[in-house]
């Protein structure tokens, strides 16, 4: 991301709607695991839904959208659209000011089921739908290993099968979410024969430093993840194994390999400096090639993702050109993409935003869809618009700086503490609280993919409670409604007691009446400081993105009370700090659940603190608006 990152202007508005058309086909028929085999045997179990009537599908040749997934496609075939639809609807969205537990099942309502597994509203507008079960999971055989070039090998053989079927002409857009939105960005990046759009929700730019190693500590979401994948690749479809005779293949290669993946990521978690701890190049070979993307690609995100950092990255780096690359920002988390889609002053549903981002460059069809944004987002604290252009135009490069002053609005906190305009003028030394981190927090409502918010503000729209473990610098009231724009950095002069820390940063809009609001986020472990210069983005004297590399030639020395300095890279977002609000920045020294600490790591870290030091002076860097 260049700051600003400048684009052509698109002239449609966030709640533009696109036609569609009339549902041409009244059903859709499933062709139920169909075998697949590759280049080595292994056989992959895909479903093809087609449209057509009641005498069968349609004979006529269709584009097909392929959807790659570990999640096992039995499951996705069983989504309950319209009762799903209709629960979101009943319980409708809240007024918005922040992100709560009713806008998670009021996300129901907003087309990403249907994008999740097999979109109807695509698929009776005349297209024919793949969904496809990745080697060694569902119903296909083989062993599974995410994202490896075995896999992407599979991805452009499957392509090459579909284009060959009588039902297809040829043309393929490639859609998913999570894992599947990756595969597709992965296999878009491949350049394969085709090819024509990507629709990729909630997808990441590097999935292990954003989720596994979120600033060089695992992530205790991860092992639950491959969990729940390795118990879904034992639940095949039985018939689909016995009519392709794959039964056998599949109970051998299940046998040998009961867990994929489940030991490493057990041993990344608990052994000190395990290769696989850090960064580094067979990690790399796991990610997609963006600049080698020049198919249109949307790219669809929320603040509160596990993917946060990535989605204006992602578009940065895509090398098509704005409207045929859109990127649209919700406050959504993981699982709660589309809610507010759908009603007076949001977007399209996403379904249907599918289906017109489809129509446009699978068939042609000129809907003014490459007109839109080309960048749309949901502000923080307000609403949604539509620019050419990230950060915020009219953002400047600001600084506040941590002082030991008391700022008198957060007496819940482990240590109140006040951000000036002006740098410090004595010295403090500020210890981090040594409490464990409160459960109710924004981090855990990230890490269960939005679903805590559903048990109350304090998981997710009010951070007070988690606040307690924290030390927390907090502004004077704003005296005018102020945009927050891009990417933040949090400078800390540190001194710690045992051999590393680690530090989580919550950055919040503090109302008049208390609640504390989360709008962004940042970690990261002391060793792995180091920055990576040529990667890093200034804006004159300031520092806005620390880019640290986290492998392990990169790993600094940290020397029980030998002060240092430390840059901790804050996910961009976008926020209105309103007249009367504040900015906070929550200072801790873990994030359980967000983050998870092995035996070797707890043992190094002891005491931390933060020095305020006029010649060292703790600073905030962001953009914002004047």
């Amino acid at each position: 991301m260049t700051v600003p990152m400048p684009t052509s202007a698109g002239s449609l508005s966030a709640d533009a709607r696109f036609d569609i058309g009339p549902q041409r086909y009244e059903r859709m028929h499933r062709m139920s695991d169909l075998p697949i085999r590759m280049r080595d045997g292994v056989v992959l179990s895909a479903d093809v839904f087609r449209p057509g009537d009641r005498s069968g599908p349609t004979a006529t040749a269709l584009p097909a959208v392929v959807n790659f997934t570990p999640y096992n496609k039995m499951f996705h075939r069983r989504i309950p659209y319209r009762l799903a639809r209709l629960v979101g609807q009943w319980v409708g969205a809240s007024d918005r000011r922040t992100f709560t537990g009713r806008d998670t099942l009021h996300a129901l309502a907003g087309g990403a089921l249907e994008s999740l597994g097999v979109n109807p509203t695509l698929v009776k507008r005349g297209y024919a739908y793949v969904m496809v079960d990745v080697r060694g999971t569902g119903t296909s055989t083989g062993t599974w290993d995410f994202f490896s070039e075995t896999e992407q090998r599979d991805y452009l053989e499957v392509l090459g099968w579909i284009r060959e079927q009588p039902w297809c002409d040829g043309k393929l857009g490639l859609t998913g979410i999570s894992y599947d939105a990756i595969a597709a960005l992965i296999t878009a990046g491949l350049r394969p024969d085709g090819l024509e759009a990507v629709f990729a929700i909630e997808a990441g730019e590097n999935p292990i430093r954003e989720l596994g190693l979120t600033g060089g500590v695992p992530t205790p979401g991860m092992i639950v993840w491959i969990a729940a994948i390795n118990a879904a690749k034992w639940i095949p479809s039985l018939g689909g194994l016995i009519r392709t005779g794959m039964l056998r293949r599949y109970l051998r290669d299940r046998l040998s390999d009961p867990a994929s993946w489940a030991r490493r990521a057990i041993d990344i978690a608990l052994i000190e400096n395990h290769p696989d701890g850090f960064l580094n190049q067979a990690w790399d070979r796991r990610l997609a090639r963006f600049t080698d993307i020049t198919v249109p690609t949307w790219i669809h995100g929320g603040w509160h993702d596990v993917y946060n950092r990535s989605n204006f990255r992602m578009y940065d780096r895509i090398a098509t050109a704005p409207g045929a690359k859109q990127v649209v920002v919700d406050d959504s988390y993981h699982l709660t993409p589309g809610s507010g889609f759908g009603v007076p002053g949001g977007p399209q549903r996403l379904d249907e935003l599918q289906c017109a981002w489809f129509d446009r460059w699978l068939k042609g069809i000129r809907n003014g869809i490459d007109r839109y944004g080309p960048i749309t987002l949901r502000r923080l604290g307000d609403g949604w618009i539509s620019r050419d252009r990230y950060p915020d135009p009219l953002a400047q490069p600001r600084r506040l700086y941590l002082t030991a002053e008391t700022s008198g609005s957060a007496p819940h906190s482990g240590r109140d503490g006040a951000l000036r305009t002006e740098p410090p003028n004595t010295h403090e030394r500020i210890p981090l609280p040594t409490r464990r981190a409160a459960i109710a927090s924004n981090n855990t409502a990230i890490l269960t993919m939005g679903i805590a918010t559903l048990f109350g503000k304090r998981f997710g729209s009010d951070d007070r409670r988690a606040e307690v473990a924290a030390a927390t610098f907090t502004t004077p009231p704003f005296d005018a409604d102020t945009v927050v724009s891009g990417p933040m950095n949090l400078r800390l002069r540190a001194e710690v007691d045992g051999c590393d820390a680690f530090w989580s940063v919550v950055v919040t809009d503090v109302a008049p009446d208390g609640v504390s609001a989360a709008i962004t986020r940042g970690a990261l472990l002391s060793s792995l400081r180091a920055v990576d210069e040529s990667a890093c983005i200034r804006s004159g004297e300031h520092l806005l993105v620390a880019e640290h590399p986290c492998t392990a030639e990169s790993v600094l020395p940290v020397r029980p009370g030998e002060p240092f300095d430390i840059d901790i890279d804050i996910n961009v977002t976008e926020a209105v700090i309103r007249t009367g609000h504040r900015l906070r920045v929550a200072v801790s020294r873990n994030s359980f659940p967000r983050h998870m600490f092995g035996p070797a790591l707890r043992r190094r870290i002891s005491g931390q603190s933060i020095l305020i030091d006029p010649d060292h002076p703790c600073h905030l860097t962001y953009l914002a608006t004047a």
